[in-house]
């Protein structure tokens, strides 16, 4: 049988796997849920992403194969605590002959610049920058959690909206449409339920709140305009810290590429992170092409067969 790799985007929202050749031509894939790492949660994370690659596999009526290597870049693996449980987890479950795992970061920025020099602006359910300056020195910025940061991300401006509504309910603030979207989107009668609501919910819960922000907004609502211009300064200072730290300066030249539902080609947010990025960050490169971070995952894949055999 052919050899086959497997390259997987372990996300808070959902997990993608692609299913490819040796040379890395894809040839099914798949989508399942939040495949994400948190503290404690490794079965849970292995198992819908083994699951999400076994959905692939039976896409490309490849369902008995076993993957020469699979590739998942995973959200929440920053630390190596995370990662060796991930890697314990999947290896365990026999699910390909060599496992990697690696941040959902590093596959997005092999997509997006390879072995080059660049800054890569991820916002998705969280939110982070990672790059590699001219000389081959890395950084990365932001991406400390829910708990502690993730600012400009979805599920950051999720639980902003939550706010706004709640002190517009009270009388603090003035009327807002993000209200009725919100309590919409809550499956909720009136703003005291939200409680609960918030009690109980992921951070992929607080991301698929964005998207009512952004229609609000587009419908001429102050409030939810306001969330978003304060969401794009939180993710430009990402990039302009990088800039600083890995090119010397925000007038450098510096290619920069972004990453992550909340910012793909085409929705709201996007398009006001670019103008304010050409601005705050003269030096700006600005890549147009969508990254992917299970492409990544894929050529990373492939390399590690490469190398392995």
């Amino acid at each position: 049988m052919t050899e086959i790799v497997v390259g997987v985007d372990a996300g808070g929202s959902h997990s993608e796997a692609h299913v490819a050749d040796v040379r890395g031509k894809v040839a099914a894939t798949a989508r399942g849920a939040p495949g994400a790492m948190r503290p404690g949660e490794a079965d849970r994370a292995a198992d819908a992403i083994v699951d999400t690659v076994r959905d692939a596999l039976a896409a490309a009526d490849l369902g008995s194969a076993l993957p020469s290597v699979l590739c998942v870049g995973a959200a929440g693996v920053g630390r190596d605590a995370e990662r060796l449980q991930l890697w314990e987890a999947l290896s365990a479950r026999g699910v390909a002959d060599d496992v990697v795992v690696v941040t959902d970061a590093d596959t997005a920025y092999d997509d997006a610049f390879g072995e080059g020099a660049g800054i890569l602006l991820i916002a998705g359910t969280g939110s982070m920058a990672v790059g590699r300056g001219p000389t081959g020195a890395k950084g990365r910025c932001g991406g400390w959690g829910p708990q502690c940061g993730d600012e400009g991300s979805g599920a950051w401006l999720g639980r902003r909206a939550l706010s706004a509504v709640t002190a517009s309910a009270d009388g603090r603030e003035g009327p807002t449409a993000l209200l009725g979207g919100i309590l919409t989107a809550c499956e909720a009668n009136e703003a005291e339920q939200l409680i609960a609501w918030a009690a109980a919910a992921t951070p992929a819960d607080f991301a698929a709140l964005a998207p009512v922000v952004a229609r609000a907004a587009e419908g001429g609502d102050a409030r939810a305009d306001a969330l978003l211009a304060l969401a794009t300064e939180e993710l430009v200072v990402h990039v302009r810290t990088l800039a600083r730290t890995l090119f010397g300066d925000e007038r450098a030249a510096c290619p920069v590429a972004l990453a992550g539902g909340l910012v793909a080609p085409g929705r709201p947010l996007r398009k006001r992170l670019e103008r304010r990025l050409k601005s705050a960050v003269p030096g700006i490169q600005l890549h147009a092409a969508d990254v992917a971070a299970v492409r990544g995952a894929v050529k990373m894949a492939v390399r590690h067969l490469g190398v392995r055999g």
